[in-house]
């Protein structure tokens, strides 16, 4: 049976951020080892992205059983572009929740991770996001339990958080293996010409 991902936007979401699950996935769907499928939804229709322009998702919220999806991805974005008036709602934490109630992978990338902080997935947990001089949202992230871990990709248990936009191939990659098999995210990678993780670049601070 096919796998199914869902990528769940909020108003404001980053367009690169996104395009790491879509991409991914979508040359899964064409050339994989096993076939999974990526299905994008908001809570409105048309979202406005970070930097200025209309997006269509696939579904609205309301329209999908979240029961026939196997992992939840979710895109960051920017304060400016009303990223967490949409991705801090109880309406979006509750579709987090019921992913990770159901011992479901759960990916985010750069500060979505606050969407899995508010939604109570990360207390406890090692987890990442974009880290700054000052460290604002590094606190924030803290503020909700996590455990916070300067690296570019952490993962603990099905949880998968990143720190930026140039993160989101290896978080979607590492959601592709996770779901079907180390295997078949390096054929992906191949396929996509994607270079082979540098473990120094994983492991470089932020700040």
């Amino acid at each position: 049976m096919t796998k199914k991902v869902l990528l769940l936007l909020a108003d404001g979401f980053e367009p690169l951020e996104a395009a790491g699950f879509t991409d991914v996935f979508g040359w899964a769907a064409i050339d994989g080892l096993e076939k999974v499928e990526l299905v994008s939804a908001g809570f409105k229709s048309p979202l406005r992205a970070t930097f200025g322009f209309s997006v269509i998702p696939e579904k609205l919220v309301s329209e999908i059983d979240l029961d026939d999806f196997d992992a939840l991805a979710i895109p960051g974005g920017f304060a400016r572009a009303g990223f967490y008036d949409d991705a801090l709602s109880e309406a979006f934490l509750d579709v987090i929740r019921h992913f990770d109630a159901r011992d479901c992978d759960v990916a985010s990338v750069c500060v979505a991770s606050l969407a899995l902080g508010a939604a109570g997935v990360v207390k406890g947990r090692r987890a990442t996001i974009y880290h700054q001089v000052g460290g604002k949202r590094k606190g924030e992230l803290e503020d909700y339990g996590a455990r916070f871990v300067d690296q570019a990709v952490v993962e603990d248990g099905r949880v998968i958080s990143s720190t930026g936009p140039g993160t989101a191939i290896e978080v979607a990659l590492r959601l592709l293996a996770n779901m079907t098999s180390p295997e078949n995210a390096a054929h992906i990678r191949a396929k996509m010409r994607v270079p082979d993780l540098d473990h120094s670049w994983l492991n470089r601070p932020q700040v």
